[in-house]
């Protein structure tokens, strides 16, 4: 279950992704392009302490881009190179946001998420009653009982994917929705106006 706090962002993420990802060459986006977001969903950490999003980026093209973040509260070493920005959060301070295909912790809630058939977090609101209104769903399309856990990555990104070998196998992601991925099980992303296989654990 992942707690959302009412909070102000600086900056924003829309702003932070706006910044980014111009630099990866990966999302054909130029500097100044009116993105959107078109939906996102959450998953646990089960130690609890970073934040792993996934964001749907929509771009003026028609394109939709896979980009997941994760969130936390001190600098993730040796992960630099993945670094989207620094952000203060009003309720939980600075924030280190990295490209999560870059975080060993991201890899691994990813991967039991597509092994188990498991889904994205439930959302609920810091400090009051009910839970928070869903911009995206998830699923794995595996049965298997559990997941090793990662807590090892290497990533090499490559036209419009990017591949993590973990000390578990590798995953795939598609940084752009519907790019031609490998055979395996999958992650399926759903948002208001669109869907589509965002991630691939290798067999």
């Amino acid at each position: 279950m992942a707690v959302i706090h009412q909070a102000e962002l600086r900056p924003q993420k829309a702003e932070a992704l706006a910044a980014w990802l111009p630099t990866q060459q990966w999302s054909g986006v130029t500097d100044g392009e009116d993105l959107t977001i078109a939906g996102k969903f959450r998953f646990d950490d089960p130690e609890g302490d970073v934040g792993v999003e996934t964001i749907l980026v929509r771009t003026p093209d028609g394109r939709t881009l896979h980009a997941p973040l994760t969130y936390r509260g001190a600098p993730l070493a040796g992960a630099e190179d993945f670094l989207v920005t620094e952000m203060d959060h009003s309720v939980l301070g600075r924030r280190w946001v990295y490209d999560a295909a870059g975080d060993p912790v991201y890899a691994d809630v990813l991967r039991r998420a597509i092994a188990t058939g498991g889904h994205e977090a439930e959302l609920t609101r810091d400090g009051a009653p009910g839970t928070w209104e869903k911009e995206g769903t998830a699923i794995g399309s595996g049965t298997a009982p559990d997941s090793p856990t990662v807590s090892s990555v290497v990533v090499r990104t490559a036209d419009d994917t990017t591949e993590i070998d973990t000390d578990h196998g590798s995953l795939v992601i598609a940084r752009v929705v519907g790019a031609v991925l490998p055979a395996g099980a999958t992650l399926t992303g759903t948002w208001a106006d669109g869907s589509g296989v965002v991630a691939v654990l290798l067999p």
